[in-house]
C-alpha cells in the first residue's frame, strides 16, 4: 500500500476510569506507548488526536477535535481532515494489547480500489476502532455528524467497506477497556 498516517484517537476523559484513557497503566506503560510500539516497526508517521497537554511528552503532534463531543467519529473527521495521505490508520487509545502483526494484517489484506475503511471482525463482533480509513468517506462522516448520527457501524454501512474476519480468541487483542474493572481484569488474564 502508498504511504499511509496513523491517527491514535486519544479521545477524552472515559466516564468508567475518569482520567485520559490513553494513560492508564498496564504492565507499568501507558496504554499509548504499547500501542505506538505496535505502530513503529510499520511507520513513524503517527499523529494523536487529542487537545490534552498530557500527551505533550511523546514527540508527536497533536490535534484537538475540530467538532468537539462528537466521539470517535468526530476524532476519526479531524484525523482525516488533517491527513496528507489517502488512506489512513485510524486506532484507539484504549487498545494495549494491539500487536504489529495485527495492524499488518489490516495493511496488507486492505483493498484500495474496493474499500474507503477496512476493519477487523469476528462471528461476534466488529473493531471500528482500528481500521483504514480513506480521506473519501469524510462527506459521509460530516453528514452524519450534522445529523449526530454518531454510530460508527452506521457510518460502515454506508460506504464500500471491507471486513477482514478473525478468529474470536483474537478479539482479546483488540478488546477496548473501558473501566477500572476491565483493566484489572486484562492485569489478571495475563500475569
Amino acid at each position: 500500500m502508498e504511504a499511509l498516517t496513523v491517527f491514535i484517537l486519544c479521545g477524552g476523559k472515559s466516564s468508567g476510569i475518569n482520567s485520559e484513557k490513553g494513560l492508564l497503566l498496564f504492565q507499568n506503560k501507558p496504554f499509548i506507548e504499547h500501542i505506538i510500539q505496535a505502530i513503529l516497526p510499520l511507520t513513524d508517521a503517527i499523529k494523536l488526536v487529542t487537545a490534552t497537554k498530557e500527551y505533550d511528552y511523546l514527540p508527536y503532534q497533536k490535534i484537538p477535535d475540530i467538532i468537539t463531543d462528537k466521539g470517535p467519529l468526530g476524532g476519526i473527521y479531524t484525523a482525516l481532515m488533517n491527513s496528507e495521505t489517502e488512506f489512513n490508520l485510524i486506532v484507539s487509545c484504549d487498545i494495549p494489547l494491539i500487536s504489529t502483526g495485527l495492524l499488518s494484517e489490516l495493511i496488507s489484506k486492505h483493498n484500495p480500489e474496493e474499500a474507503e475503511i477496512t476493519v477487523f471482525a469476528s462471528e461476534s463482533r466488529m473493531h471500528p476502532l482500528i481500521g483504514i480509513y480513506s480521506k473519501k468517506v469524510l462527506p459521509a462522516i460530516k453528514s452524519a455528524i450534522d445529523l449526530e448520527d454518531l454510530k460508527m457501524m452506521n457510518l460502515i454501512a454506508k460506504v464500500p467497506h471491507q471486513i477482514i474476519k478473525i478468529e474470536e480468541n483474537e478479539n482479546f487483542h483488540l478488546t477496548t477497556i473501558n473501566s477500572v474493572d476491565e483493566l484489572n481484569d486484562l492485569n489478571i488474564n495475563l500475569s
